[in-house]
């Protein structure tokens, strides 16, 4: 999951995502949001309209980093709050650059008089606006799909839902006292404990009940977010509700098949119908969905 930025004049009863914002109107904040075409700013633009914002959309540079957002706000007067979504990789010591990075924005950010807010999410899984398959949910779904590779991110697994991500930047920029890091992460779970809701709610699709190399008894692993939950957010979703947007959507949009089982036989189980998550992924070709006659082909019914 990539970066995304946030930013503002101080609120009133308002919320922003942007490398930079002006105001138009007290009653209507216009806002820029960075990465307005991807999987989370897309959805983050949708709930800013629906609130009232005049919202300018940008694509977001690869090459801009926290440093470079900061500074265009800078040169915005009415900048004055940024909220920076970053990534879990930022709560292991792996990453320890990225905690650096975001100390250095902090700083960089109070030289300037911004307000410096960072939300850091787990996996995020939900239904989605944008045409592909976001890489998060070739995470989510891999039980699915069978990519076996996303296995290990899922082992000990932490998650939110996508809903309750933007709903926290929303409240995290309109709450006054908001400041420094902020987890959002709602549930977690181990692999098997997944796998075995999955398989529950959707029985028309295979899902492993054995991970090579994976202990069933798993201790679990959790991100607290105790800190947004003390200020008064609440998550609206549960686990079920996150996996039953993400695979509604994908299957309105065929990037996922209706089933993986063949039941041709007897309601047999059979093999996982082999899915290219790549492909998917860069939209290059659709799932195999079931016809009329039971028979599964690639996206054509």
């Amino acid at each position: 999951m990539g970066s995304l930025a946030i930013a503002g004049p101080l609120p009133r009863a308002h919320c922003c995502q942007s490398t930079h914002a002006t105001v138009d109107a007290p009653v209507a904040p216009t806002v820029c949001v960075t990465g307005a075409a991807g999987f989370i700013g897309s959805w983050l633009v949708m709930r800013l309209l629906e609130r009232g914002y005049n919202v300018h959309a940008t694509v977001r540079d690869p090459g801009r980093g926290m440093l470079s957002i900061i500074e265009s706000c800078a040169k915005e007067n009415t900048v004055k709050r940024l909220v920076f979504t970053s990534s879990a990789g930022t709560l292991d010591m792996y990453f320890v650059s990225k905690i650096l990075a975001e100390k250095a924005a902090m700083e960089e950010a109070k030289k300037n008089n911004i307000d410096f807010i960072s939300i850091i999410p787990p996996l995020v899984v939900g239904p989605f606006i944008t045409p592909t398959f976001p890489p998060s949910l070739i995470t989510a779904l891999s039980l699915i799909t069978g990519n076996e590779a996303h296995y290990c991110i899922m082992k000990q697994g932490q998650y939110v839902h996508l809903d309750d991500l933007c709903e926290a930047h929303i409240f995290l920029y309109e709450h006054p006292k908001a400041e420094e890091r902020f987890i959002c992460s709602s549930h977690h779970a181990i692999i098997y404990d997944v796998a075995n809701m999955v398989r529950q709610e959707w029985p028309e699709y295979y899902v492993p009940t054995e991970f090579k190399g994976i202990d069933k008894d798993l201790a679990i692993v959790s991100f607290s977010s105790k800190k947004l939950t003390d200020m008064g957010f609440q998550f609206k979703y549960t686990l079920e509700d996150m996996y039953k947007g993400a695979i509604e959507t994908c299957r309105q949009k065929q990037l996922l098949p209706l089933s993986t089982r063949n039941t041709a036989d007897n309601g047999q189980d059979k093999e996982a119908i082999p899915i290219s998550a790549k492909n998917y992924a860069s939209g290059k070709e659709n799932a195999p969905v079931a016809n009329g006659t039971g028979k599964l082909t690639n996206g054509e019914i």
